[in-house]
């Protein structure tokens, strides 16, 4: 007998279809996604002169060595840089976290004249590339003798200790706008000061937005280039994207191989930090007004 095709049996083969097309789509623009990083991981197990001529995902002769050599290619351990970046990164999020917490704070529930108007300023800044303020930048800590100094990263982090990041400020601005101000009617009424509101109901209440601005924090600087290249001159003070420039010297032979090797060391703690905190990283995104 040949069987009836009723109208729910052609709704789910048309469902089953179209989840299979969405599939293949899905799989093929993750496929276009991560091969540049496959590519990278193939390319730093490939010998200087594969690396060349095979412009393929796999390597014809594996090579681990560039590892190594990568590690050791300088007079300092790559290590070192690693350490360096590691700092940087970590204060920076310590910093941003602070200030911009608590400039956020006086502009979501604190009343001062013009609060609007410097809150439309510091929206404005958000306008500006980074390339047109580092020139000024630039000059004003050289000015006050941090370029070169004993501390050199100081004009990498004094900025993120007084809240320059207005990405941060504004989102933790909305964050607090949704939180409700009978709590701080009811935190003045047992006699909590301003304070005591942001000690005891903002802060607390602000996790969410604060693991958002700590991930972000740390791999935007983790993976700054520019600006660590302008204000660090010593090799010893490098940070990994930084020292990465040093495979590449138009005087001498370029290390194509060891440079790949770092590239993809240099990948992991950005990776790791992402998987740790993945799960309140989108937490933080759906409440901390990223959303709409």
């Amino acid at each position: 007998m040949t069987a009836i095709a009723t109208p729910a049996t052609v709704r789910r083969r048309g469902g089953a279809g179209r989840q299979t097309v969405r599939l293949l789509v899905l799989v093929a623009i993750l496929g276009v996604v991560l091969y540049p990083l496959f590519w990278m991981l193939g390319t730093s197990v490939k010998s200087q002169e594969e690396i060349v001529s095979n412009i393929g995902l796999l390597p014809d002769v594996f090579t681990p060595g560039n590892y190594r050599d990568g590690w050791t290619n300088f007079d300092i351990s790559f290590g070192r840089f690693f350490l360096n970046s590691a700092m940087v990164s970590l204060l920076s999020v310590v910093g941003n976290a602070v200030s911009c917490l608590l400039a956020a704070y006086a502009f979501a529930r604190l009343r001062f004249r013009l609060r609007g108007v410097w809150f439309a300023v510091m929206i404005g800044t958000l306008l500006l590339p980074g390339h047109v303020l580092i020139v000024p930048q630039y000059i004003l800590f050289r000015s006050m003798g941090m370029v070169g100094g004993d501390w050199p990263y100081l004009p990498l982090l004094v900025p993120q200790f007084l809240a320059t990041e207005a990405f941060f400020v504004f989102l933790m601005v909305q964050f607090m706008r949704g939180i409700p101000r009978e709590l701080d009617e009811a935190a003045k009424i047992d006699g909590a000061s301003s304070f005591g509101i942001f000690r005891h109901v903002i802060l607390p209440l602000s996790r969410p937005a604060l693991v958002t601005t700590a991930i972000f924090s740390f791999i935007w600087t983790w993976n700054d280039f520019f600006r660590q290249l302008v204000f660090l001159s010593e090799l010893g003070d490098y940070t990994v994207p930084v020292a990465l420039t040093l495979f590449i010297d138009s005087t001498s032979q370029s290390a194509v191989g060891p440079m790949f090797a770092m590239s993809v060391l240099s990948l992991l703690p950005v990776f790791l930090f992402f998987v740790a905190f993945q799960r309140m990283l989108v937490e933080g995104i759906n409440t901390s007004g990223l959303k709409g």
